[in-house]
Formats: C-alpha cells, structure tokens, sequence
C-alpha cells in the first residue's frame, strides 16, 4: 500500500480557475484527465515527485453524479465551497481490503480527451461521504499512472488532518501511517476546519519553496 493522490474539489464554472490558480503556485502544469462516466464528475491531475499526484476534480450535471458515492461526494463538497476532500492510497491486492470491508470493490474508469481510459477499482468511498479523515483505496488495472502525465517538479511534505481520534476508526491505521514514504501528517483539532473532521490544508514543496494549499 503506498499514498497515491490526494483530491480537492471545486465546482464545474470554477474548475478551469481554480486549476490556473493551484498550477501556478505549484509550479506544476496540470493536465485533462477527461470524464469519470460512471461517477458524473471529470478532473484535471498534476503530476507530483515520488509517483504521487494531485487532483482537481468537479461535478457534472449527470445522472450518476446524485447516483454514486463518489458522485455525492464531490458534488456534496461543491456545494459546501469546495476544497481538499480525501487521500487515496493504492494497493496491489485490493481483495485483502475488500475482505474488511465485507464487499468487492468498485470498477472506475476515466476517459482521457485523446480517447484513451484509465481503469482502477476502488472500495471505501462511501465511508468518507461522513467520515472525510479517512482515506478510500484504489488498485490500478492499467499500466498508465497520473504521476506521469507531465513533468513532476514539487513533492507533497505533510498533510494536515483535523481528526482528534487520529484515525483510530480506520481498520488500516496501522498499513496508512507505514505507506507514507515519508510524507508526516500533523493532526489538527476540528474548529481549524469548520468543526468537521478532514484534510484541513496540504503542504508541497514546490521550485519556489514549500507551498500551503487550504
């Protein structure tokens, strides 16, 4: 298991801005990572240092965005003013987290602008519609990664996370906090984010320096 991307949402009239915004002070270029057909949301990704990205995504107005956890999710943070929604971590073997869960993961597929998809199947994205400290969990199908789409020039140092349980409800606190390669997470109290549990900011060390992003 290893951290593999972390997401901010914002809503569709914005997403173009807030893509400038968040590239520029990064120093990173982000690219279409196209549509999310069965989730009704599309995103744009940057590539980060350590085979790790970023990614912007936002609701489309679509059936399955009101049909699916992950279409609820986002649409739902939109709503709310956007922002860092979840950490995602990826596995080689995802049926050993599908055992704990109890059910199979789902298939995701994302359907790139030249016409090419990236697949992947995920579970535990219905748990961080109320519980947005936790992270959900990914197997890739494909040999494609994010990370490499682009050039990588800035590297993620820590995650701020307003949780004063410190995962301690994630059965995998014990495999997230080992597969952090080095990223430190600093616990933050839940007034720092709106009273709510959840990524409150993320640091990133950029070419111009270490960078904040709330």
């Amino acid at each position: 298991m290893r951290l593999d991307h972390v997401s901010y949402v914002t809503s569709h009239d914005q997403l173009a801005d807030t893509v400038q915004r968040l590239g520029s002070r990064l120093g990173t270029t982000f690219v279409d990572g196209g549509i999310h057909p069965r989730f009704g949301t599309r995103n744009f990704t940057a590539p980060l240092l350590d085979g790790k990205y970023l990614e912007v995504v936002c609701p489309l107005d679509h059936p399955a965005t009101e049909q699916t956890p992950w279409g609820k999710a986002v649409s739902k943070k939109a709503q709310e003013g956007g922002g860092w929604l979840t950490w995602v971590f990826s596995t080689e073997d995802i049926s050993v987290i599908e055992d704990k869960f109890g059910r199979k993961a789902v298939d995701g597929h994302r359907t790139r602008p030249d016409g090419t998809d990236l697949k992947w199947k995920q579970i535990g994205v219905k748990e961080i519609e109320e519980s947005r400290e936790l992270p959900f969990f990914i197997q890739w199908l494909t040999e494609d990664h994010p990370s490499k789409d682009g050039n990588a020039v800035a590297r993620i140092e820590k995650i701020v996370i307003a949780d004063k349980d410190e995962l301690s409800d994630s059965w995998f606190k014990n495999e997230i906090m080992g597969a952090l390669a080095g990223v430190s997470i600093e616990w933050a109290d839940t007034e720092s984010n709106d009273g709510d549990n959840g990524i409150v900011g993320i640091e990133i060390q950029s070419p111009s320096g270490l960078v904040r992003i709330d």
